[in-house]
């Protein structure tokens, strides 16, 4: 889905170096999802089941949400 691409990819080239084992891994294991529940956690229309995906949700909805986080952001 081209719209999780805009949030996801951003998000990798940028803070998944940073980020520790716990996150990697959360980040790794949360993109293997379905894209229509990706879609809505970062859509803010629902919320993981999985605690474990509450963390990695928000820090990519904080960076999809910082305008000074890239500069080719199409938005």
């Amino acid at each position: 889905m081209w719209e999780l691409d805009l949030l996801l990819i951003p998000f990798l080239e940028h803070c998944f170096d940073q980020l520790d084992a716990k996150d990697q891994n959360a980040y790794r294991l949360l993109i293997e999802g379905e894209d229509q529940d990706l879609f809505a956690w970062l859509m803010r229309r629902e919320q993981p089941e999985d605690p474990a995906f509450h963390r990695i949700v928000r820090l990519i909805q904080e960076h999809a949400e910082n305008a000074d986080n890239d500069p080719r952001r199409p938005v």
